[in-house]
């Protein structure tokens, strides 16, 4: 659930030596203070009381409610985009895409990036490290982002709803790529090789790869590499017994995606009204 408790203790100095005695139980941040503390704990909850007047967002607690106001005003606008931000530390963050500076460089690859926190889920991807775990299952995962989403799914909270139809989603980023494929008929992602249009950028990426015959997934147990990630999920599964296996209720089959499972489960549904 990225929001801006997020930015009160952990994000951009999760390298530094402050001691941070008070830790959340839920998705293992530790916090400097106990008020950001007990703000943060806020987020955990499922009730949202104050609500954005220009736009749908909605706030566990008016001191984030007032820092996302300064989104709809110039109080951190940038200067090369026009675009404005809820506090100056990710206006100054969001400079460095166009100043082009990374500060954080990776030791083992070299890799540079433009925060310590994209550094450090970076780093996890080689030491296979998932310190954030699900107090519910035996799910891992390598950084809070991950975990707070599939807390949602325990929970059942799809807080962010979409303002065209009656659907909700648990995070954010599903919720636009949901308005692109569903609300929206433009396509302006062109594929170079084959002219076919695309609604979003990473559908093309996607689609790219069958011109290319480029595998990025690749397993860190063997040489085996995948066009797709779930691919690469299920061969983990499959060949080393690595990860978590959703299994249907109806019929028992098993899939190594949660969505996958979803969209078999809708077609026994589908089966049943027939």
């Amino acid at each position: 659930m990225k929001t801006e408790a997020d930015s009160n203790d952990t994000t951009e100095h999760s390298h530094d030596d402050k001691q941070r005695p008070y830790l959340c139980t839920v998705c293992d941040k530790r916090f400097t203070t106990k008020q950001n503390f007990t703000v943060h704990k806020q987020i955990h909850t499922e009730e949202k009381l104050y609500s954005c007047t220009d736009c749908e967002k909605r706030f566990a607690t008016e001191v984030y409610l007032n820092k996302h106001m300064n989104v709809h005003s110039s109080k951190y606008k940038c200067t090369e985009c026009g675009k404005c931000f809820r506090d100056n530390k990710t206006l100054t963050i969001h400079g460095r895409i166009h100043s082009g500076d990374k500060p954080f460089q990776c030791t083992v690859c070299g890799k540079r990036f433009t925060t310590s926190s994209h550094l450090g889920s970076h780093g996890r991807t080689h030491s296979g490290e998932k310190p954030y775990k699900c107090c519910l299952c035996d799910r891992a995962f390598g950084h809070s982002e991950s975990l707070n989403c599939h807390m949602r799914m325990h929970m059942g909270v799809n807080p962010f709803k979409c303002s065209l139809c009656e659907k909700s989603f648990n995070r954010s980023s599903r919720l636009q790529l949901h308005k692109r494929h569903v609300h929206s008929h433009r396509r302006p992602c062109e594929c170079d090789f084959c002219g076919k249009q695309f609604k979003t950028n990473r559908d093309l990426k996607r689609h790219v790869l069958i011109h290319t015959g480029a595998k990025p997934y690749s397993c860190r147990h063997c040489s085996s590499c995948f066009v797709w990630r779930n691919q690469l999920k299920a061969h983990l599964l499959k060949s080393h017994n690595e990860g978590t296996w959703f299994t249907c209720d109806i019929c028992q089959k098993k899939f190594s995606c949660s969505n996958v499972l979803k969209v078999h489960v809708r077609r026994h549904e589908l089966d049943m009204k027939l």
